[in-house]
Parts: C-alpha cells; sequence; structure tokens
C-alpha cells in the first residue's frame, strides 16, 4: 500500500471535526469509504488509531503518532508544490557566474551548452574578472560563485577543484625550441616575448615569477587576448605563455610548436569557489554540481 496524502488528511479532517462521518464529508467521500481507508491504514501499521465512543471518535496513542508525521508530510507537501510552482508557470531562474579570462574562453564554452539545454529555464550570466577580484566579490557579497585561479587564497571562502589549467611557452614553428623537453621559466627569458596588457593577471603572474629569478621579460608587443597573440607568434615575432587549452585549440588555426612549463607556479589549477556552497540557493548548489562533476572531460591529453 503507497502512501497516500489524501488519507493523510482524512485522518486530520476526522481529528478536527471528532467524527467519523463528520470527517468524511470534509473530505468529500461517504462514510463507507471513509471507513474502509481507515481499516487499510490501521491493517498497514498493525494499530489502531482512534477509539469508538458514542460521542464519535479519538486519537490511541498510535494516532496521535500518526497525526504528528502526516502535518509534517502534508505540510512539506505544500512547500513542494510552491517551490515548483515557478517552473510550472514557465519562470526562469538566473544567476551569475564570475570567471577568469581562461575558464570563460577554455573551458565553459564546452560544458555550459549542455547545461542550458538540459535546464531551459535558466539563464546564465558570466561576469569576467580577475581572480583577486572575484575572491573580493564574493568576501564582500556582491558574487556568490566565481572560477579563479589556484593561486589565489581566502581563508573566508571555500574552493573546489574544478579543472587543471597549465602554462605552456608556444614559439613558431622551425624554431630552436621546437622538440625541446619541458622547461623551466628562467630558460625562456633570453627570448623576445609577446604577451597580454599589462593589466591582465596572467601576464602579471609571469612578470612576477620572472622578477623572483632576478630577470625581466622583454616584450615586443602586448595583445589583448590569446588569439591575437598566437598569430603573432605563428607569423614568428617571439614566444609567448599562455593556458594549454587554449594553445591546443588555437593549434588548429595558427602554425606554431609548443612546450610545457615546469614549476608549480605553471601547473595551475582552476578553483570553484563560494562563500559557502551549503549556503547557496538551490539553483546555484545544482549548478556548482554540474561543474565539477565535469572534471574528468576536462582532462588534458
Amino acid at each position: 500500500m503507497r502512501l497516500d496524502l489524501f488519507d493523510l488528511q482524512l485522518v486530520l479532517n476526522i481529528v478536527e471535526t471528532g467524527s467519523l462521518t463528520k470527517g468524511a464529508e470534509r473530505s468529500a467521500i461517504s462514510l463507507q469509504a471513509c471507513s474502509e481507508r481507515i481499516k487499510k491504514m490501521e491493517q498497514r501499521y498493525a494499530a489502531s488509531l482512534f477509539t469508538r465512543h458514542a460521542s464519535g471518535v479519538k486519537l490511541t496513542l498510535a494516532g496521535q503518532t500518526f497525526v504528528e508525521h502526516a502535518q509534517q508530510i502534508l505540510q512539506q507537501g505544500r512547500q513542494l508544490e510552491q517551490a515548483m510552482a515557478p517552473f510550472a508557470a514557465g519562470l526562469s531562474s538566473s544567476m551569475v557566474l564570475w570567471c577568469n579570462s581562461s575558464a570563460q574562453s577554455e573551458y565553459l564554452p564546452l560544458l555550459l551548452p549542455q547545461y542550458l539545454l538540459q535546464n531551459p529555464n535558466v539563464q546564465i550570466e558570466l561576469k569576467e574578472a580577475e581572480s583577486h577580484d572575484i575572491v573580493a566579490a564574493i568576501e564582500q557579497g556582491t558574487a556568490q560563485l566565481g572560477l579563479i585561479s589556484g593561486f589565489f587564497r581566502s581563508s573566508q571562502l571555500q574552493t573546489l577543484e574544478f579543472a587543471d589549467d597549465p602554462l605552456v611557452l608556444i614559439f613558431p614553428k622551425a624554431h630552436e625550441l621546437t622538440g625541446h623537453a619541458p622547461m623551466p621559466l628562467a630558460q625562456t627569458l633570453g627570448y623576445p616575448f609577446v604577451g597580454l596588457m599589462q593589466y591582465h593577471s596572467l601576464q602579471q603572474s609571469i612578470e612576477t615569477q620572472a622578477k623572483q629569478l632576478g630577470s625581466r621579460i622583454q616584450y615586443r608587443l602586448r595583445l589583448p587576448n590569446f588569439a591575437a597573440i598566437a598569430q603573432v607568434v605563428a607569423n614568428g615575432v617571439g614566444v609567448a605563455i599562455m593556458p594549454k587549452r587554449a594553445a591546443l585549440r588555437l593549434q588548429a588555426l595558427y602554425a606554431f610548436d609548443t612546450v610545457d612549463l615546469t614549476g608549480d607556479w605553471a601547473n595551475r589549477k582552476l578553483m570553484l569557489t563560494a562563500r559557502s556552497f551549503d549556503d547557496l540557493s538551490t539553483p546555484y548548489q545544482h549548478f556548482s554540481q554540474f561543474l565539477i562533476a565535469q572534471h574528468s572531460l576536462l582532462k588534458l591529453d
């Protein structure tokens, strides 16, 4: 016998009216049907729910226990109806995902179409920002969810690993570095560079590493995005550092080779971050679970 919400409400109607007859009337069923339903419930739970008296019925101890749980279940049922009503009405939920440039250009275009097709009432806005700005926005409460570089830490935020995001050096075909084994940044600094604009956090990270080595990067040109850099490098202007996934994508368009960079700073990870994942609203929690579940799909060869 399946749990029937009508039967739960029937019992409450009997309790509130004090009799089977009035409870049946309030429930819009016959007295015979009411009695049969009560009998089946008592058989299912092997306990009497009511004692019969000339003046009506009273709950047994088992009946009181039944009523307490019935009230909770019916309340939860009403809450479920309220929660599902917006979906039945075709209303949408909107979310904002803050992300750094690497996440926005190299990872999310691969994943978001699947999520949006599976959830037609969801709207997602991507807000590109530097990782340190994303951390600050979530700490201050102006953002709820973000994808950041693993180098940025905050004691106020929680993080989950989203994807590996290693860096590589790219250079023109037939360059002297072609076929070179993975190398540290120090061995690249003698070459002329093509870089991102100065405000870009990746470029700032590279320059910080160079300064720690007591050197400076010599730029021949700075450009706003990885595609422009790849095109210029392919034409022989210099070398450049970019995320490996971006390099793999752009090699289909431009002729250049790559070599992996060594060191913790170059073997980055993208992290999903929030103040508290458990405290996120249901849409944000669902979206977060989807993103983290895609980790195996994002592995680089």
